[in-house]
């Protein structure tokens, strides 16, 4: 699915009385899931316990 079909999909899905902001409150949202997503697929991870070490 393209990020147009994913940016589609979401905004059909919010109620028809959505404002502007809350749509892009939507995108920015789905934008930072896609970035973590590409970040742990490239290995820019730190482990539980690393973090728990801190």
């Amino acid at each position: 699915m393209s990020n147009k079909e994913i940016v589609l999909e979401a905004v059909r899905e919010l109620p028809d009385e959505a404002t502007f902001r809350e749509i892009l409150e939507q995108i920015a949202i789905l934008a930072a899931i896609q970035e973590g997503e590409a970040d742990a697929d490239a290995g820019r991870v730190i482990s539980h316990a690393c973090i728990k070490e801190w």
